[in-house]
């Protein structure tokens, strides 16, 4: 069981939570939990060392952030034995659980999950921080942010676990966000690879890490909301979405759909090079300084070549990255030897999800002319074998978002509860 910050924000959320974990463990389950930090935290903590120093060492910025989830792991595990339950916590460098040594952003290795399968056989309920674990150098080290998630579903793996339960603010994924199509769908079940697509494509349920995690390690996961009564039904009862194999999703008999959901994301900007040489390595001239200096570039675009041998070269990358994107290219501009660089930062990228695309042709068609219907423009397009993509102007967002919704059929009926 994994609860996020907003579940651990104070001590009566805490309680809340305790009370969730009491009665999954008096069911018959061997239980280990998995903590955020209290919400907000995290910032705090990162401010403080910013403070004491802009050109932080990674490796004491992971000592003080890590210390988030170290009190949220600490004052669950005392609020269980409050009510009665056996109940110890383990921290990342107790169990532990290995990483390499890129601090502030390391990767887990390895989980030594003996001692803590023990405890749990014992009728004892493991707290493990989130976040954080041992790297090679000896010292503490954290995930990069969001990687509770990722640590819950290793942790999972690691004690060979029936399901990874993860306990948020919404309580389930939806077919798109709620709070722009009030018709939007609770979805009982969807693929990893549906899942990835939509966490990479601007979807904020699960950090894209945890669910290729999952996926690779074969974990089932279910997404379910923290905030439920006390005489809320148990997660073995699936209230929530599960997240599984394309083998397991047809075992668990569900009727399977087209398309699974629609994602936004605002936080692209998008980048033209006017009359760049059309040659063989010009592109290559591009996108080799961006990916040294790790940025991610999206949607690509090259177009039909001029008359003087020359091209337009389009594509989008991060929207915090544009300044950076700007700089490098024109340091780079007489290597490439474009013309000029046109920039637009107000941009959304659209993105349809769904295994169903695998199977069916016209996906794409009904995306571009529910759009075109209303007026809206595509700027650029990508596709992957289950995902088609656009990108438009950033105020026409929610109004594609809601149009799409609403071609593919996803719109909730009204008298479904």
């Amino acid at each position: 069981m994994k609860f996020g910050g907003t579940s651990m924000a104070g001590t009566e959320r805490i309680r809340r939570v305790a009370n969730i974990v009491r009665r999954q463990q008096a069911a018959g389950h061997e239980v280990a939990v998995v903590v955020s930090a209290m919400a907000g935290e995290t910032d705090r903590l990162v401010n403080f060392c910013r403070e004491a120093n802009p050109l932080y060492d990674p490796a004491e910025y992971d000592v003080v952030v890590a210390a988030g989830e170290q009190i949220t792991s600490g004052l669950l595990a005392l609020t269980l034995q409050a009510l009665g339950c056996k109940a110890r916590s383990w921290l990342g460098w107790q169990l532990p659980i290995h990483t390499d040594n890129a601090h502030a952003k390391t990767r887990i290795g390895e989980i030594d999950a003996g001692e803590v399968i023990a405890s749990m056989q014992a009728g004892e309920i493991a707290v493990i921080p989130g976040f954080q674990g041992l790297a090679e150098d000896g010292r503490v080290a954290t995930l990069g942010r969001g990687g509770s998630d990722t640590s819950a579903v290793a942790v999972a793996a690691a004690v060979k676990a029936d399901r990874c339960d993860i306990y948020t603010d919404v309580d389930g994924v939806y077919t798109t966000d709620p709070r722009i199509v009030a018709k939007a769908r609770k979805l009982k079940a969807v693929t990893f690879e549906e899942m990835l697509e939509l966490a990479s494509v601007g979807s904020k349920v699960l950090q894209t890490r945890s669910v290729s995690l999952a996926m690779k390690e074969k974990v089932p996961v279910q997404v379910l909301s923290s905030f439920i009564d006390d005489d809320a039904p148990l997660a073995d009862e699936l209230p929530g979405t599960l997240i599984v194999s394309e083998e397991e999703l047809e075992g668990l008999d569900m009727e399977s759909q087209l398309i699974t959901g629609i994602a936004a994301d605002k936080n692209e900007a998008k980048v033209i090079l006017t009359r760049v040489p059309d040659r063989p390595g010009a592109v290559a001239s591009v996108f080799t300084p961006l990916a040294a200096a790790n940025i991610n570039v999206d949607m690509i675009i090259q177009n039909v070549g001029r008359d003087k041998g020359e091209t337009d070269v389009t594509f989008t990358v991060p929207g915090a990255d544009l300044v950076r994107t700007q700089a490098l290219l024109e340091e780079q501009k007489p290597q490439i030897g474009f013309n000029r660089i046109i920039t637009d930062p107000k941009v959304a990228k659209i993105s349809v999800v769904g295994v169903g695309m695998r199977s069916h042709a016209g996906i794409a068609s009904t995306m571009f002319k529910a759009l075109a219907d209303r007026g809206i423009n595509i700027q650029a397009i990508s596709t992957s074998e289950i995902k088609v993509s656009v990108l438009i102007d950033e105020d026409e967002t929610e109004l594609a978002v809601r149009v799409l919704h609403t071609a593919y059929g996803l719109d909730a009926v009204e008298d479904a509860a």
